[in-house]
C-alpha cells in the first residue's frame, strides 16, 4: 500500500493543499446528485424546448442548471490557473518557504515538478468528471436556447477541451507565479491570461475546419438545405457570376428580402455552416492547440526554476 502513495515533494504538495483537493470531488458529487435527481424528476416529461407545458418543473430546473453550469465552467481554467499561481507557487516564493524543500535533498526542478504533477493530475481527473456530469444532464436538454452543441458554454463544458484548458491554467500558473512572486497579483494575472486565451482560441474555433456550403434559388429557403443541428456561420445573396452580397442588399432597395432589382443580377442564396459532425474534430484540433500552448508555458516555467537560486 505504501508503494502506491505519493512520496517526497509530491506528498508534500498534496499534503499542503489537501483541503482544496477535497473541494473538487465534493462539488462533483453534489452536481451528480443534483443532475440525477432532476433527470429522475423529469423522466416522464417531454424533452422539447423550454416552455413546453409540463406537469412539474424537473425539466425546467435541469435546463437552468445546465445553462448556468456551462457558463460557470468557462471560468474553471482561470480558477485552476489562479490557484496554481498563487497558493501553490507564488506564496512559497514570496514567503521563502520553498527553500525548506531544497534542504530535503530536493532540487528546484523537482520542487516545481511536484506542483505541476499534482495540479495536472487533479485538473485532468476533475475536469473529466465535471464534463461527464455535465453531459449526463445536457443530453436531456440538447438544442435548447444557450444549450446548442456549438454554444461556448456547452462546447467547452461537454468535451475534452475543458481538460486541455485546465492544463493550460496549470502551466500558466507555475510560470506567472515564478515571474511575479506575489500571491494575489499572480492569481489575478493568471486568471486573466487563461481567460484571454480561451476567448482568443474560441474566436478562431470555427475556422479550424472548412465549412460546408449550400445554395438555393432566390425564392427558396436556406433552412431546407441545412441540417437542423448545423451551426450557420454565414449567409447571403448570390449573383449569376458567383459574387456574394450581404443578405440585406436587396432589402435596402426594395424593402423585400426576396425581391431584387434586375441590375443586381441576384440568382439565389448561399449559406455556410458546420454540421454537428464537426464537433469532435474541432474539439481534437482545439485541444491539441491548447496543449501546445501549455507545453510552451511549462518549458518556460522549468527554464525559470532551473536558473533560480535559493
Amino acid at each position: 500500500m505504501s508503494g502506491t502513495m505519493l512520496k517526497g515533494p509530491y506528498w508534500v504538495a498534496a499534503r499542503q493543499h489537501r483541503h482544496a483537493l477535497w473541494v473538487l470531488p465534493a462539488v462533483v458529487a453534489v452536481a451528480l446528485v443534483a443532475v440525477v435527481a432532476l433527470r429522475y424528476w423529469g423522466a416522464g416529461l417531454p424533452s422539447g424546448r423550454l416552455g413546453t407545458p409540463l406537469s412539474n418543473h424537473g425539466y425546467e430546473l435541469l435546463y437552468f442548471l445546465m445553462e448556468y453550469a456551462g457558463t460557470g465552467l468557462l471560468f474553471l481554467p482561470s480558477l485552476v490557473g489562479a490557484f496554481v499561481a498563487g497558493p501553490m507557487t507564488a506564496r512559497e516564493l514570496e514567503s521563502g518557504t520553498w527553500r525548506l524543500a531544497l534542504t530535503q535533498s530536493t532540487t528546484p526542478r523537482a520542487w516545481l515538478g511536484s506542483k505541476v504533477l499534482v495540479a495536472a493530475v487533479v485538473s485532468v481527473l476533475g475536469s473529466a468528471a465535471v464534463a461527464g456530469v455535465y453531459r449526463l444532464g445536457w443530453v436531456k436538454v440538447p438544442g435548447t436556447y444557450q444549450l446548442f452543441w456549438a454554444d461556448p458554454g456547452t462546447y467547452v463544458a461537454a468535451g475534452p477541451v475543458l481538460a486541455a484548458y485546465c492544463l493550460l491554467g496549470v502551466a500558466l500558473g507555475v510560470t506567472v507565479g515564478q515571474l511575479v512572486r506575489r500571491t494575489l497579483v499572480s492569481m489575478a494575472l493568471t486568471g486573466v491570461l487563461a481567460g484571454l486565451v480561451l476567448l482568443g482560441v474560441g474566436a478562431l474555433r470555427w475556422s479550424f475546419l472548412p465549412v460546408e456550403t449550400r445554395t438555393v434559388p432566390l425564392k427558396g429557403n436556406i433552412i431546407d438545405v441545412m441540417p437542423a443541428s448545423a451551426l450557420m456561420t454565414d449567409t447571403g445573396l448570390l449573383t449569376s457570376t458567383g459574387e456574394r452580397l450581404p443578405e440585406y442588399a436587396c432589402f435596402e432597395r426594395t424593402q423585400n428580402l426576396r425581391v431584387c432589382p434586375a441590375d443586381m443580377d441576384v440568382t439565389g442564396w448561399y449559406t455556410e455552416f458546420h454540421p454537428a459532425s464537426h464537433y469532435w474534430p474541432t474539439q481534437l484540433v482545439e485541444s491539441s492547440l491548447v496543449l501546445v500552448l501549455a507545453g510552451l508555458a511549462l518549458f518556460a516555467a522549468f527554464r525559470l526554476v532551473g536558473a533560480r537560486r535559493a
